[in-house]
């Protein structure tokens, strides 16, 4: 498992920048900024508490930072969803391969989390 977490980080980190970059070219109007700020705001949080738990001090503090990121991407899913299936976007293909990285991520927490928590 320890050999994967480098690999979370990163794949977390390149999933963040790639949804800033997409969000950026979103149109200037009301309901894409709330959405933009929201997706931005539950894509970045999963690294960062990828990044949180894997310096913490304790398994306990570790499981925490990863139940968050959990949570996160399962609300980045959440927005996901709503950009795709509620707003005039024309680009349903690249949200859908940012659902799967989504869902991959999720997968890998997910795994970690029980692992994790048998150890205790």
């Amino acid at each position: 498992m320890n050999k994967n977490k480098p690999e979370l980080k990163i794949r977390a980190y390149h999933f963040a920048i790639n949804i800033i970059k997409f969000t950026s070219s979103f149109p200037s109007k009301r309901i894409y900024w709330i959405i933009e700020d929201q997706l931005i705001r539950s894509a970045t949080s999963i690294g960062a508490n990828i990044v949180e738990g894997l310096g913490a001090i304790s398994r306990k503090d570790l499981i925490c930072y990863f139940q968050i990121s959990l949570k996160s991407a399962n609300e980045t899913l959440f927005w996901l969803g709503i950009l795709r299936d509620a707003t005039d976007i024309n680009k349903k293909q690249e949200i859908n391969i940012f659902i799967q990285e989504t869902k991959e991520l999720s997968s890998i927490l997910g795994a970690s989390l029980l692992t994790l928590k048998k150890k205790i």
